[in-house]
């Protein structure tokens, strides 16, 4: 049964914390990890108690996902990526989503953009900035890539970002050509990572100039 409004994959420490910011602002979300182990222990511990689902396999994380499917890679960047995406596109259908998080190489993000946007497939690469412990009360989100993707993630994004002092998230679409704008979003990150915990504005890369 389709019940999970997001999943994620990859439960380290950072995945965890994300899962659990989603769950406390209402959003069911599915964990899935490559050692299937990990997702029964989380369940049973971090996770007791909330309404945060588990997955054995990713054809079942899929089946339990509502449409269009938006699934989180929290996972090492570079093949593993890779190598998760190609398991999980004979599974998906046009128009789900698959978001990166783990601060891949830009080069990398543009590649898959375009290649899964030629398989009907909204591809999104997430800078995720603010450590673990941003990751459970509040990150600051970078979102680049299909825009297409936006107003089905937007809710969750937003929702779960840090916020200045006016309440306005830490988190916009950054950018529909993820190529010369992801280079430079790990130092941005940084700086709004340590300065929405002062009650700071956050830039929205959409629509700012930026030094490059």
């Amino acid at each position: 049964m389709a019940e999970a409004d997001i999943a994620l994959i990859g439960l380290a420490v950072m995945g965890q914390n994300l899962i659990l910011n989603m769950n406390d602002h209402g959003f069911v979300v599915c964990a899935f990890n490559r050692t299937v182990s990990k997702v029964d222990d989380f369940l049973a511990k971090e996770a007791k108690g909330t309404k945060v689902v588990g997955a054995h396999s990713l054809k079942e994380m899929v089946s339990k996902l509502k449409k269009p499917r938006r699934i989180v890679l929290l996972v090492k960047a570079g093949q593993a990526v890779d190598d998760f995406i190609e398991k999980l596109v004979p599974l998906l259908s046009a128009g789900d989503i698959i978001i990166d998080g783990g601060n891949s190489e830009y080069r990398d993000t543009t590649r898959r953009c375009r290649d899964l946007k030629a398989k009907g497939i909204l591809f999104v690469g997430s800078g995720v900035s603010g450590g673990e412990d941003g990751a459970r009360n509040g990150p600051s989100l970078m979102p680049g890539g299909n825009k297409e993707a936006w107003p089905h993630i937007k809710t969750i994004f937003q929702g779960i970002a840090a916020k200045v002092s006016t309440g306005e998230p830490c988190c916009d679409w950054a950018s529909s050509d993820p190529g010369p704008l992801f280079s430079h979003l790990a130092p941005v990150g940084e700086l709004n990572s340590k300065e929405h915990r002062k009650g700071t504005s956050f830039v929205s890369f959409e629509n700012a100039k930026m030094p490059f």
